[in-house]
């Protein structure tokens, strides 16, 4: 490895803290760690610092929590620490021009996709919701705009039928900083990197509560895909008898005909709550009804009778 570097982490979620403890067990100087200013959480919405400030304290870290990085004070505090590079990972704010141009080495973004395709801030749950067969991360020399720097590496990983948005983010979280780490240790020597094609680009938007509501006209491989995508939150979700119920697991069975609408349950054992949709049938293998813990369908089914009932 070549000379130490000092090294400012920007990032916010609980995604960015295996980069965060990569940087921290490198031979390199972890001098500040910037991250986004507390916010009200929970049911108290009491504030509550992010993943990445808890566990900067927990380093021994300097934290700054700047709203905004285009005013004089928050820019000065951070030239202060004299970074060599500045990391980010899912910061959650743009990096003015200023701050892109103040480390000698620049700032390198650890990406949740394999870019150009799904820039913006949901790339996981957007690749499953697309049907993509594979995503990864990308590592890249930032630039203005969003996401829009030469990669320095792609890594793919595949997406198969019981790839959800929780075990998509924990495989890419780890991934990403195992790349970091070499990344950093090579960027004193000089890499080279790769543009990107704009023409290839896919935005994905940050999720909202209301995409999981289920749409039983859909075909059953579509509402699966959500299904998958929207774990561990928001949860795909649907309305029987006023109330919601939470699917947490789903496959899409074959494709047939039913004489029944959308969203009606056509069979129920303990392998699954089989309901009908605009295109197959949708096996519910985990799901929580209102009230409860969720439940595997054997749970579910016991003393229920599931077949005839409709969700909205």
């Amino acid at each position: 490895m070549s000379a130490p570097m000092n090294i400012v982490f920007a990032g916010t979620p609980e995604f960015a803290v295996p980069c965060l403890n990569a940087i921290a067990a490198s031979g390199h100087r972890l001098t500040g760690v910037l991250t986004q200013p507390d916010r009200p959480a929970g049911r108290g919405r009491k504030l509550a610092a992010s993943p990445v400030k808890q566990r900067a304290l927990e380093l021994g870290v300097a934290v700054q929590q700047p709203e905004s990085l285009r005013n004089a004070a928050a820019f000065s505090e951070l030239a202060a620490l004299e970074p060599d590079v500045i990391v980010v990972v899912a910061y959650g704010l743009l990096l003015p021009k200023k701050v892109l141009a103040l480390p000698q080495y620049g700032c390198i973004n650890v990406h949740a996709s394999l870019l150009p395709r799904w820039r913006g801030a949901a790339p996981i749950a957007r690749a499953i919701l697309a049907g993509d067969r594979e995503t990864g991360v990308t590592l890249m020399q930032m630039a203005a705009g969003l996401d829009t720097g030469p990669m320095i590496v792609r890594r793919a990983v595949p997406i198969d039928e019981e790839t959800t948005a929780g075990t998509l983010h924990d495989t890419l979280a780890d991934l990403g900083a195992r790349e970091l780490s070499q990344v950093l240790d090579r960027l004193p020597e000089g890499i080279t990197a790769e543009p990107q094609d704009d023409t290839q680009a896919c935005y994905a938007r940050r999720l909202d509560k209301g995409e999981a509501a289920i749409d039983w006209r859909l075909r059953a491989d579509e509402i699966a895909r959500a299904v998958r995508a929207f774990v561990p939150w928001p949860v795909a979700h649907a309305r029987l008898d006023g109330q919601p119920v939470r699917f947490w697991q789903a496959t899409a069975g074959p494709a047939r005909n039913h004489d029944v609408a959308p969203g009606t349950v056509v069979a129920a054992s303990p392998k699954g709550i089989d309901i009908a949709t605009g295109a197959g049938t949708l096996r519910v293998q985990t799901l929580q009804l209102p009230g409860k813990k969720r439940m595997d369908a054997a749970a579910a089914v016991n003393g229920r009778d599931w077949v005839g009932c409709r969700f909205e």
